[in-house]
């Protein structure tokens, strides 16, 4: 979509009004874009970091040979952290995204003014992808081919949107359950009073006198 938009959404395209065809830039003016950002920063670091970073932390600690206790302990508490900073950015994302988006819910294009733009883009109001191209929709585009190509990408666009509900969720599972198993460990991780047990116990037993027979 990032892709579509920098390059076929930055041309014109032919809109049929009065009688005639005029060109209308695939963005206006005022293009609110940083939802967008934000929605794949959360995304990629769920993927990345979250997902492929916790295979690689819990793959290690199963291993604690390969790199030693204390560096794999730390990789752990690590991936536990940005585990928490991850589902923080998520929930910001998904608040940000859909606020943005609604504010802007229902928005039409004013054929009269876009008409008259020439070689400038549509000035009037702000917009994000979601609210803009469905304006464009309801536009008598001469291009069926274009019209198309725009109902494609208004869907990737609505995509990356709404995965941001089911991503929050998986987000939020596999941090409570991580947080829980984190507490567990610690739990049955021995003191230093049991390891003083432990050696207290190892030296009575080294030492006690054998059995009469």
């Amino acid at each position: 979509m990032v892709a579509w938009l920098h390059n076929t959404a930055s041309g014109t395209f032919a809109v049929k009004f009065n009688g005639s065809t005029f060109d209308l830039y695939g963005e206006p003016k005022h293009f609110l874009v940083d939802q967008g950002h934000s929605s794949n920063g959360a995304a990629g670091t769920a993927i990345v970091l979250i997902g492929f970073g916790g295979i690689l932390t819990l793959w290690l600690r199963s291993r604690p040979n390969i790199l030693g206790a204390k560096l794999t302990s730390f990789f752990y508490g690590a991936w536990l952290v940005i585990l928490v900073l991850g589902l923080m950015l998520t929930i910001g994302s998904l608040g940000y995204v859909f606020s943005v988006t609604n504010a802007h819910k229902g928005q039409t294009i004013d054929v009269n003014v876009a008409s008259t733009t020439g070689n400038h883009k549509y000035a009037l109001d702000s917009w994000t992808p979601q609210n803009w191209f469905p304006a464009m929709l309801k536009l008598d585009l001469a291009d069926d081919s274009q019209r198309n190509d725009i109902v494609k990408h208004l869907r990737i666009m609505r995509g990356w949107q709404y995965n941001l509900i089911p991503l929050f969720l998986i987000q939020l599972t596999t941090t409570v359950l991580a947080g829980l198993e984190f507490l567990e460990r610690r739990k049955m991780r021995p003191t230093a009073g049991d390891y003083g047990s432990v050696e207290r116990s190892s030296g009575e037993q080294k030492f006690a006198a054998p059995p009469s027979a």
